[in-house]
């Protein structure tokens, strides 16, 4: 492991991080080790993917209704099978 000293920090920044760091009940120490491991991760704990944002959506409003065209204008006759061979 390696050291990181952070100077400058200002002061209502280090008082929110120790409200933080009580409320998850660690050190100021573990909680900004917490914060940077998230911040370079990738991506945060409580991020939703697209799926689960539509799950959401579908279950809040009941989905959307969509009219599509009718498909009988497609002539069967036009439509060519490729070879793969």
């Amino acid at each position: 492991m390696s050291t990181l000293t952070i100077r400058k920090v200002d002061e209502e920044v280090k008082k929110r991080l120790q409200v933080r760091a009580a409320e998850n009940g660690r050190s100021m120490e573990a909680e900004v080790r917490a914060i940077l491991g998230e911040a370079v991760a990738g991506g945060k704990p409580n991020e939703v993917s697209l799926g689960e944002v539509m799950a959401e959506f579908r279950r809040r409003t009941g989905g959307v209704e969509v009219d599509l065209p009718p498909r009988d204008d497609m002539d069967d006759s036009d439509r060519r099978i490729p070879d793969f061979s």
